[in-house]
């Protein structure tokens, strides 16, 4: 037989013995995996059970539908009554163990909060807000007490802080021993005490910065509620305000390296692109302090060195900002001498020559005009309007009717408060426990102002309750 013959006989064959056992099985391979597992693990047992009655024990333990693993156990975990000592968690595999070491009181309704410390291993999807509750006597405490934080020189929320309540105890308890019942404030302001028995209580808010649990730093973050509260008579939701009474010291942990006296005495200034604004001083900047100064010899004058009238020029504390201020024209352009002999500093230095700054002062058109018009605004209490950028205040002005305008404002983007100025200082002041004071309040509104150039900016304003 020819050998081409035989060799093709020989791989149909082979093709149809591979067909035949081949035939109807799918392709062998790796697995193609699934949807990305975003549920929570699932408890699916306890022992003893939630909410179990006349409890003797020490150990609790918790059954899960997959395997978890704990994650920042100590700031988590929250027990109530809050006890002397912690109580061990471990988790191995599927199963969470709690340890109690406190000797439990009678009659008492305990509850512990997990927090966000429970999840699963493989995503690390977190089993939220678990509670366990359970009583050492007949009944499950059912009381209740909710509320809301806010802080008092911003009138915005800090879920930092937690809500502290004190039974039957002095206004001392909070600066010397820890409380009886602690509850997170949410992203709101908001908080919720749950499973309290009948009683009187001190209610708090503390941003615990050592980890006490008890106020004993008047730098820290500190809220109190006047009046005591006697559940279940007046368990309304309240609110409280908080405050640092005195500002944290500045750290100065390193030895600033002395620097060389400098052997030339320069300057800058203020403007940009020379323009100056309408609305504050022409400012020059010294990189020494000024010593010798000769106000006589600095002249603000027009184009044609015509001297302009009622100029002011004065210096800041540290003797190194010049300001020169006058009421300044629209859209004119004016000369500042500084002349070189008439200045020097404590070194003796002097300015290397003479100087003729121009600067143009911006037109009205590069100003927006805002108006405010306020509803339900309390001018017993002294309110005062507050322009922010953040944490700084760019102006503020005493209110004295429900509609404010201002036809030059700078544009930009500003946060608007109003300040319940009690005492009339024009500056927010902090409260002080000792005496019972609570701290002036804001009001902060969510939506900024957005001011445009050349623009009629108006806001309708409800300041509400």
């Amino acid at each position: 037989m020819n050998k081409n013959i035989l060799a093709g006989c020989l791989l149909f064959l082979m093709a149809s013995v591979l067909t035949l056992f081949s035939g109807g099985c799918a392709q062998i391979g790796m697995p193609t995996g699934g949807p990305k597992d975003t549920t929570a693990p699932l408890m699916v047992k306890a022992n003893p059970a939630n909410e179990q009655l006349n409890f003797t024990g020490n150990k609790i333990t918790f059954s899960f539908d997959e395997y978890i693993e704990l994650q920042d156990v100590q700031s988590n975990l929250l027990v109530a009554p809050f006890p002397k000592t912690m109580p061990s968690v471990n988790s191995n595999l599927k199963t969470v163990t709690v340890k109690l070491k406190d000797t439990l009181k009678p009659n008492t309704t305990y509850s512990i909060d997990f927090g966000n410390a429970i999840k699963d291993v493989n995503e690390g999807n977190v089993y939220k807000d678990f509670v366990y509750t359970f009583s050492t006597g007949a009944y499950i405490d059912s009381l209740e007490l909710s509320g809301k934080m806010m802080l008092a020189e911003s009138g915005k929320t800090d879920s930092t802080l937690l809500a502290l309540l004190y039974r039957d105890a002095p206004d001392s308890a909070v600066s010397n021993r820890k409380p009886d019942y602690i509850s997170r404030i949410k992203g709101d302001g908001s908080f919720l005490f749950t499973h309290l028995p009948s009683g009187n209580f001190k209610l708090y808010a503390l941003k615990d910065g050592d980890g006490n649990k008890y106020y004993n730093s008047k730098t820290e973050l500190f809220a109190f509620h006047t009046e005591d509260i006697n559940l279940p008579q007046n368990g309304k939701p309240v609110t409280i305000y908080a405050y640092a009474e005195e500002k944290p010291a500045e750290n100065k942990t390193t030895t600033p390296e002395k620097k060389q006296a400098e052997k030339k005495l320069r300057y800058s200034t203020n403007l940009t692109g020379m323009r100056q604004d309408l609305l504050n001083p022409f400012e020059i900047s010294f990189n020494t302090p000024i010593r010798k100064f000769d106000s006589t010899a600095f002249y603000l004058t027009d184009t044609s060195f015509n001297k302009v009238n009622g100029v002011t020029l004065t210096f800041d504390s540290t003797r190194k900002i010049l300001s020169v201020n006058t009421k300044w024209q629209p859209e004119m352009p004016l000369i500042f001498i500084l002349p070189q002999e008439a200045i020097d500093d404590s070194s003796g230095n002097t300015l290397a020559k003479s100087d003729t700054l121009r600067l143009y002062v911006k037109s009205t058109t590069e100003y927006g005009s805002v108006t405010l018009r306020f509803k339900n605004l309390d001018f017993s209490r002294k309110p005062v309007l507050l322009f922010t950028d953040g944490t700084n205040i760019r102006s503020s002005y005493p209110l004295t009717g429900n509609e404010w305008t201002n036809k030059l404002f700078p544009p930009g983007d500003y946060e608007i408060r109003i300040l319940y100025d009690g005492n009339g200082n024009g500056k927010w002041d902090p409260g002080h426990y000792a005496d019972k004071l609570q701290p002036e309040k804001v009001i902060s509104f969510p939506q900024k102002l957005t001011v445009k150039a050349d623009w009629e900016n108006e806001r309708d304003i409800d300041i509400g309750n």
